[in-house]
C-alpha cells in the first residue's frame, strides 16, 4: 500500500486519534491504522472508523444528558 501524499510505504501500526467536539476534546493513543513510514500519514480502515463513530455518538448522547442546551 501508498501513501497518497508522498508515496511511502503504508505499514499497519498504531496511531493517535484526537476529536475536538461539542465542548470536549478526545483522544486514544494507540488506535489500529495503516501509517506512512515516510510521511506519518494514517488511514483507518472501516472498522476502526465505525468504532470511533459509535464511541463519539455515545459521548455526544452523554454530554447532551449532563448539559441539556438551555
Amino acid at each position: 500500500m501508498e501513501c497518497v501524499h508522498c508515496r511511502g510505504r503504508m505499514e499497519r501500526s498504531v496511531t493517535r486519534f484526537t476529536a475536538e467536539r461539542r465542548g470536549y476534546h478526545v483522544s486514544w493513543d494507540a488506535v489500529p491504522a495503516w501509517v506512512c513510514s515516510q510521511c506519518g500519514e494514517a488511514y483507518f480502515e472501516t472498522g476502526e472508523v465505525e468504532t470511533i463513530q459509535r464511541a463519539l455518538s455515545a459521548i455526544d448522547h452523554e454530554t447532551e444528558r449532563m448539559c441539556p442546551a438551555a
